[in-house]
């Protein structure tokens, strides 16, 4: 339950922020990047457009604390 809230509040965050959004996704698809180092730019690109909302779904809570954490 309290992952779930986490992930609401960071989710709502992203919503209606666009700078925090941008920051996030780009930290998660760079994360991501990294996780698929074995692919090419363009197989990358086309694996990120598919699973990006649920890259971006799960990783909403950490993203906005890395934010969070850069931020300060």
């Amino acid at each position: 339950m309290e992952r779930d809230n986490l992930m609401h509040g960071a989710r709502t965050a992203l919503n209606q922020n666009s700078e925090i959004r941008d920051w996030c996704e780009n930290f998660l698809k760079m994360r991501e990047r990294q996780k698929k180092s074995a692919m090419t730019d363009e197989e990358f690109e086309k694996h990120w457009r598919y699973h990006r909302p649920e890259i971006m779904h799960e990783g909403a809570a950490e993203a906005i604390q890395a934010y969070k954490i850069r931020k300060s």
